[in-house]
C-alpha cells in the first residue's frame, strides 16, 4: 500500500506525495469497474467535481471506499470546499511517475465500453 501523509487538519484528506506513488497501488485502483468509472468521468470532466456528480450504482459507503482507495494510491486528489469534497485526477503526478499509463488505460476503457455496447 503506498504510504500516505498525515493531514494536518482534520478537513485535510492524506494523500500520498508523488514519490510515494507506486505502481502496483494504482493498477489495483484502477483494476475495479466502478473506481475506473470514477477515474474515466474525472478525465472526461478535466476539472475537479464533487462525489455526488460522479453516480455509482452502488451504496453512498461503497462509493466512499472507492474514493478512498483512488486517494490513497495517488490516482485523484480529494479537497473540502466549504462542504463539498471535491476530487480531481492527479494526472500531472501520474504523468511524470508512470508516461502514458493513464492515457493507455483511459483508451482501453474507451474502447471496451464501446466493444461491449456494439450489437
Amino acid at each position: 500500500m503506498t504510504p500516505v501523509t498525515a493531514a494536518t487538519s482534520p478537513r485535510e484528506l492524506p494523500h500520498p506525495a508523488r514519490d510515494d506513488i507506486r505502481l502496483e497501488g494504482v493498477l489495483h485502483a484502477l483494476s475495479d469497474p466502478m473506481r475506473l468509472r470514477v477515474v474515466r468521468e474525472l478525465a472526461a470532466a478535466d476539472t475537479e467535481v464533487t462525489c455526488s456528480d460522479v453516480e455509482l450504482p452502488v451504496s453512498k459507503s461503497t462509493t466512499t471506499h472507492h474514493f478512498r482507495v483512488l486517494r490513497e494510491s495517488g490516482v485523484i486528489r480529494q479537497t473540502y470546499r466549504g462542504t463539498a469534497k471535491m476530487n480531481g485526477l492527479r494526472r500531472d503526478d501520474l504523468d511524470a511517475l508512470f508516461p502514458g499509463l493513464l492515457d493507455a488505460v483511459l483508451a482501453a476503457a474507451r474502447d471496451q465500453a464501446a466493444r461491449l455496447a456494439a450489437p
